[in-house]
């Protein structure tokens, strides 16, 4: 067992990892047909992507939050996700990964990833001790990001809404069961220390 709080958990194969993101229906559904982003996406700011389906639904309140109501299933290249990672500076001045607050402020204003940790969910979307992964694409990067990272874009609404109708009856075990299966994702040593995970 891993004693570390912070690690990355996802559902993955041996090629794509998919991560979560939250639309309105005219954002969703021109994603979801056409395994890209269009506009009214904003190609000018930074877009978060979230490897943990919980920390999602529980950000956008189960879909219904306004503009957060299709939950999206985004499936990237591996190899892209950690390029990804590997261009990552924190969004804070974590001792650990930097020398100073200097090196952490020059670092972050040439940024073209940014990575944030916030506390994990549980089904009841309580905080857990476990801090999970919040990724920033930016503006330099997103181009490429839909372009040549996606794989698949798959509407998760329908779902999201069938788990959130079990917990809502108090069917916590049958809400569980229906969750995306995330397991720890391991990264290269350098990336882990980029990233803060220690």
């Amino acid at each position: 067992m891993s004693n570390k709080t912070q690690e990355i958990r996802a559902k993955y194969d041996r090629d794509k990892i998919t991560v979560y993101q939250a639309y309105n229906k005219q954002i969703a559904i021109k994603a979801i047909k056409n395994n890209k982003f269009e506009a009214p996406f904003s190609f000018k700011r930074m877009t978060w992507i979230k490897p943990s389906f919980l920390w999602l639904v529980a950000r956008s309140n189960w879909g219904t939050k306004s503009n957060q109501e299709y939950i999206l299933g985004v499936e990237l290249y591996r190899g892209c996700w950690e390029k990804a990672l590997e261009n990552g500076v924190l969004t804070h001045p974590d001792q650990k990964v930097y020398k100073t607050g200097k090196d952490w402020a020059d670092q972050f204003k040439k940024a073209k990833v940014h990575i944030q940790w916030d506390p994990e969910r549980n089904i009841r979307g309580a905080k857990l001790d476990i801090r999970s992964i919040q990724v920033g694409i930016g503006s330099t990067l997103i181009e490429e990001f839909n372009e040549d990272w996606i794989a698949q874009i798959t509407d998760y609404t329908p779902l999201t809404k069938k788990i959130n109708a079990l917990r809502k009856q108090g069917k916590h075990k049958e809400a569980k069961r229906l969750l995306p299966k995330e397991i720890r994702y391991e990264v290269a040593e350098s990336i882990q220390k980029k990233i803060g995970i220690y």
